[in-house]
């Protein structure tokens, strides 16, 4: 209760008729700022391995492909000699910055610590840019920070398109072998292509989600060597995935024996079978879903869903300069702070990854 802390500015004007009440609210509000909280996503945790570098400028990374291979040879003979192949990213480092402006009056004639107030929200600032360019590339939707977006008709050439989309994408239509494409196993070129990362799921509709689209994808992946592990959806998603679990309060078990019998697909009404049980008991990282780790967050886009196998992280994060204040000194009565840092980032494991997207 307000009552129960007074402040001291409300001490010193006890006097006044109504000043006190005042100040109280308005000491109560700053720590309400203080304790302003933003929706997190450790964006960096799930999707990247952040490193450091000491060169400036873009930075290039090498990959090897599979390329040698075993041959059959004659008693005495030698093999042909066989090479290496590689390909190569290239992460485009840029600076980012927040100017930060408080005047000299700010300070006097405010009853807070304008520059603590500021300097914390720009801070929080740079966690939403993070999170929110993360997310872009992780998703592919969306041009905000430069790059195209991707949707299920977007062509591999169009995503690795250095000039017009810096920061790459998944797998995308008509990918080769001579591309990012990495033959694997004994699958043709034909099945690894047609595994593409960005699909429309069969229900368009915005937030829409069908457990046929979940299966399809984890399919796909397979067929490149990935094993799915992550299931990122939205809080819109999430309330239709809950409503696909009120039909294991629905069905009885006669109704689900007779539609067993007449091939029907219903939910099952053993607490043990139903891949809803765990979910609906958890928050947060809500549980699994056909052995994917579902995480629900607002930062996600309510028409896209993200399948993902994080035992390999999908993104290379490289950060030039971490974050660094320095006095800006603009002029004008202002006491200007300027927070920057370097960094890029891009997908460079495009076969890790499957975006499933409501074409509405």
């Amino acid at each position: 209760m307000v009552d129960a802390t007074p402040g001291l500015l409300t001490s010193l004007n006890s006097g006044a008729a109504d000043g006190g009440a005042g100040e109280r609210v308005l000491i109560d509000y700053k720590e309400a700022i203080r304790d302003y909280r933003v929706t997190d996503l450790p964006v960096m945790q799930y999707f990247a391995d952040p490193m450091t570098t000491d060169t400036g400028g873009n930075i290039d990374i090498t990959f090897a492909k599979p390329s040698m291979k075993m041959e059959e040879i004659d008693e005495g003979s030698t093999p042909q000699y066989q090479h290496t192949k590689l390909r190569s990213e290239r992460i485009n480092v840029k600076e980012w910055g927040i100017a930060v402006g408080v005047t000299r009056r700010m300070i006097e004639d405010s009853r807070f610590n304008e520059v603590e107030m500021a300097l914390n929200e720009a801070r929080r600032a740079v966690d939403r840019h993070l999170t929110a360019q993360v997310v872009k590339v992780v998703f592919g939707g969306g041009t905000t920070f430069g790059g195209i977006d991707i949707t299920g008709a977007t062509t591999e050439s169009a995503i690795t398109t250095f000039a017009t989309n810096p920061y790459s994408g998944f797998l995308g239509k008509d990918a080769t072998f001579a591309g990012r494409l990495d033959q694997y196993a004994d699958q043709a070129v034909l099945a690894l292509s047609g595994a593409k990362s960005y699909n429309n799921t069969s229900a368009a509709t915005t937030g829409s989600i069908a457990l046929t689209d979940i299966a399809a994808a984890i399919s796909r992946m397979s067929l490149h060597g990935a094993s799915a592990t992550h299931l990122f959806i939205s809080p819109t998603h999430y309330e239709n995935l809950l409503k696909l679990a009120d039909f294991a309060t629905v069905f009885t078990a006669a109704q689900a024996g007779a539609a067993i019998s007449t091939g029907g697909n219903v939910m099952p009404t053993d607490p043990s079978n139903n891949p809803f049980s765990e979910m609906l008991n958890t928050g947060g990282l809500v549980g699994r879903l056909y052995g994917l780790e579902v995480v629900v967050n607002a930062w996600v886009p309510n028409d896209r869903m993200g399948i993902f196998d994080l035992s390999t992280k999908p993104m290379a994060y490289v950060e030039r300069r971490a974050l660094t204040v320095e006095e800006a000194n603009p002029g004008f009565g202002i006491l200007g702070s300027y927070m920057s840092m370097r960094y890029g980032l891009k997908i460079v494991r495009p076969e890790a990854g499957q975006i499933l997207i409501n074409a509405s």
